[in-house]
């Protein structure tokens, strides 16, 4: 394990990731701007663009659907300014991982590493991937869903996951051919959504206002209500005040907070990134806000162009508002109210922009920390090598054969409930562990301190420790699941601790 009080002792010196098999070490070729689009690029999927639907079915009004995303936006951000001090302090591969691992224990380490590769990353691949595919079916009807191509033994594979399983096939072989293919990519693609949704937003913001929904929304702007649909298309409204407000408003916060989420992957890249101790921190306050703002401007145009309140079963996209839009898509209803007929087009041509362009942030940074776990001895022992082009290949296509896998069982999205509240957890203990590190090495070199440093950080603590145990409560059925798949990964630990020891 890495020692960080001989690094302060020795001058804060660069924590280099020792060379693969080979002699063959990373190239740090990752500028600010590369790191920046890792950041807004792995952020921005589909999620803008249907989560709203569900929040405006949680929270009733105008006024709390933007307040739950400004929320989950101001707690990413405060996070992302926070770990830029453990990012300058530990300018490694693998990000998170190694933080917890200094922080605390190699244990800690492996059960954020574990979680990330049996549910969180290959998952989030399989979801944005789906979606791609999805979209694409939009404008070829070919490659649908329900057009089923094959079965073997009861599992019924359709083009939709052929499709899928494709373009991550085809992003891991774009990234095992080296850093600088990968973050071509990326760049490309991340610059180019976001234009597309900047353009969609100011069209919105001109064009996109409609006089009914605007006074509906905002003559009823913090009327807090929950609304459930019955299967036959009845629905029932409960007001919410005080602590179930509260409660609400944290039950919300699940989509949103899953939409910011993957901002801290450019932690993953720092044995990449050139000035890692600068580059990372910046680029983790820079992406965030940027993405903050084009969620919240967003939002402002759903809430311009559509009421928030609907019927499931009315005949157009005013009469199902925000609450029904078709199978979610708010974006494509808002999209229709201002581009009409060419709405779906233009919508699909986008989300498909941004899930293929965030799907490759995704990819080439997961890998990294699997890497780095491998070197610890708790991984498996393969991917802790460089193919010579300088990154984990034999990482990056065993990430790839699991997200595969996970398209085709279609459980994905039912195992990313589980974890999202893991997730808050791993974030919380990460900061945390700011206070700790402060105390045990207050002369270590910090090129970034934490933002509002100890009450920031501390509030992002207590928001999110609320939070979880908020959806402990109110959604126990996605809590306690993501509770267990972390909790297995104890005995895991030690019978790969105990293997590698006798290797």
């Amino acid at each position: 394990m890495h020692d960080i009080a001989n690094q302060a002792r020795e001058g804060g010196a660069a924590a280099a990731q020792p060379a693969a098999a080979g002699g063959i070490q990373f190239r740090r070729e990752l500028t600010l701007l590369d790191a920046t689009m890792l950041v807004v690029g792995s952020m921005i999927g589909s999620g803008i663009f249907i989560v709203s639907a569900d929040i405006a079915r949680t929270m009733g009004s105008a006024g709390w659907l933007l307040t739950t995303w400004l929320l989950s936006g101001v707690v990413t951000l405060v996070a992302a300014l926070s770990y830029g001090e453990l990012a300058g302090m530990m300018p490694q591969a693998g990000g998170q991982y190694v933080y917890l691992r200094e922080i605390y224990n190699p244990l800690f380490g492996f059960l954020y590493g574990w979680t990330l590769f049996l549910v969180i990353q290959p998952g989030t691949i399989a979801a944005v991937a789906v979606a791609f595919a999805k979209y694409t079916a939009l404008l070829v009807p070919a490659l649908s869903e329900r057009n089923v191509l094959f079965s073997i033994a009861g599992l019924h594979v359709s083009a939709a996951q052929v499709l899928a399983i494709a373009s991550i096939a085809l992003l891991t072989w774009v990234n095992t051919r080296g850093l600088r293919e990968g973050r071509l990519v990326q760049d490309v693609f991340t610059i180019t959504k976001v234009a597309a949704l900047l353009g969609l937003i100011v069209l919105g913001l001109v064009f996109g206002r409609q006089a009914g929904a605007i006074a509906q929304n905002f003559g009823h702007f913090w009327e807090a209500f929950r609304t459930r649909a019955a299967s036959d298309g009845t629905i029932t409204r409960e007001a919410l005040r005080g602590i179930g407000l509260l409660s609400a408003l944290g039950a919300a916060s699940v989509g949103s907070l899953f939409a910011c989420d993957a901002w801290n992957n450019v932690t993953f890249t720092a044995g990449e990134t050139k000035n890692p101790r600068r580059t990372v921190a910046i680029s983790l306050g820079l992406g965030v806000a940027i993405t903050v703002v084009i969620y919240m401007l967003a939002n402002v145009v759903y809430v311009l162009a559509l009421p928030v309140t609907g019927q499931p079963g009315a005949p157009d996209v005013l009469g199902r508002g925000i609450q029904f839009a078709a199978d979610d898509r708010v974006g494509a209803a808002a999209a229709a109210m201002i581009l009409g007929p060419a709405a779906a087009i233009v919508v699909a041509a986008a989300i498909m922009l941004t899930t293929f362009g965030c799907n490759n942030g995704l990819i080439l940074a997961g890998a990294r920390v699997y890497y780095a776990m491998a070197r610890d001895g708790l991984f498996f022992r393969a991917t802790g090598t460089l193919n010579r082009r300088a990154v984990p290949g034999r990482a990056l296509v065993l990430q790839a054969i699991w997200a595969s896998a996970l398209c085709l069982s279609g459980r994905y999205s039912d195992l990313l409930d589980y974890v999202i509240f893991a997730v808050l957890i791993f974030y919380s203990l990460s900061i945390a562990g700011i206070f700790i590190l402060r105390r045990r090495l207050p002369d270590a070199e910090r090129p970034y301190k934490a933002f509002g440093y100890p009450i920031v950080p501390a509030l992002y603590v207590l928001v999110a420790v609320a939070i979880c145990v908020d959806l402990l409560i109110v959604k126990p059925k996605y809590t306690w699941p993501g509770l267990a798949i972390v909790a297995l990964g104890v005995p895991v630990y030690y019978i790969w601790r105990r293997s590698s020891a006798r290797a």
